[in-house]
């Protein structure tokens, strides 16, 4: 399945167009200027200005994932730790067998090769953490129980909602002083809908390739599903820095849920107990605040999906 949703028997007028994107660097600062269709098939505009330090609150292009310079990160750390033992205490060997690392211990006694081991073992968890983290990546266990890595979004979240806020307030001062969060949604996810897509293949295989960090996504006009749900979610949470949020992943796609009370027409999501209306920025369909798509819904109604609650 890839990331950007079609729905079948949609007018045109309900597809997102963007109509104009600038970016323009102004000394210490850069301007964007973005103009789309809404729902209405109305034209809107919007402009705002990010000073050069928001770039450094996260990485602006995610690293691909490589298991060979992760082993070799770990190998290294395990060799500096197998250092600190005295030779005569004992004799360690740390091969690289394929993309697994092996460590044998000999010692005096079997006990001491088993704590040894045990201390070796407990560094190649730490460095290989350290890798990930210094890297922007996280472990996650598919919903087919399938171990595999993935950019740490909600790190993502974290990291750049301040430096964002100059974003997630131009849409504030365009909505009606007596409108309420959900005119906020809609305009934003308008937006967000009308920037080109760049197709989410496989979370699991594409080793974080494609992946665009929040300001690396305005910088290139171009994100896939997950890139989109990171920077909707990193906007939101400027504008709703209270509220319940939260990541919704499913196989090869990603929406967003948030505890507002629900319409009677929204699409839910129980999580802890409590109703979560859905929303979904990636486009090129204009779903409005609440809906979802058709095969979104499939995944939901049997459970094929995974959550991870935004801070």
């Amino acid at each position: 399945m890839l990331c950007f949703l079609l729905l079948q028997g949609v007018a045109p007028s309900a597809l997102a167009e963007q109509l104009n994107f600038q970016k323009t660097q102004k000394g210490d600062a850069t301007d964007y200027y973005y103009r789309w269709l809404d729902a209405d098939n109305e034209v809107q505009e919007i402009r705002f200005r990010l000073p050069h330090t928001a770039f450094k609150a996260a990485p602006t292009l995610q690293p691909n994932y490589k298991p060979s310079l992760a082993q070799r990160f770990v190998t290294v750390a395990l060799m500096k730790k197998a250092k600190t033992y005295d030779p005569k205490d004992a004799r360690i060997a740390i091969k690289n067998d394929n993309q697994r690392i092996n460590i044998e211990v000999r010692a005096q006694s079997e006990t001491r090769a088993d704590v040894i081991l045990e201390e070796l073992q407990a560094e190649q968890v730490r460095a290989f953490n350290t890798y990930l983290e210094q890297n922007y990546y996280v472990r996650f266990t598919t919903i087919f129980n399938q171990g595999a890595v993935k950019p740490d979004h909600l790190r993502y979240v974290e990291e750049t909602t301040k430096a964002l806020v100059p974003v997630s307030q131009a849409f504030y001062e365009k909505i009606r002083q007596d409108a309420d969060a959900r005119d906020y949604f809609d305009l934003l996810l308008g937006w967000i809908q009308s920037i080109p897509y760049d197709t989410l293949e496989d979370r699991v295989a594409s080793n974080g390739s494609g992946f665009a960090p929040p300001v690396g996504l305005l910088n290139q006009n171009l994100g896939d599903c997950d890139s989109k749900a990171v920077l909707t979610s990193a906007l939101v949470r400027a504008f709703l820095p209270t509220t319940d949020m939260a990541m919704v992943f499913l196989p090869n796609h990603a929406l967003l849920a948030v505890a507002l009370t629900p319409l009677i027409d929204d699409s839910t999501i129980q999580i802890d107990g409590r109703d979560f209306v859905l929303y979904d920025p990636t486009g090129p369909a204009l779903l409005p605040f609440g809906q979802v798509s058709e095969s979104t819904q499939r995944y939901l109604q049997t459970g094929r999906y995974q959550i991870e609650v935004i801070d």
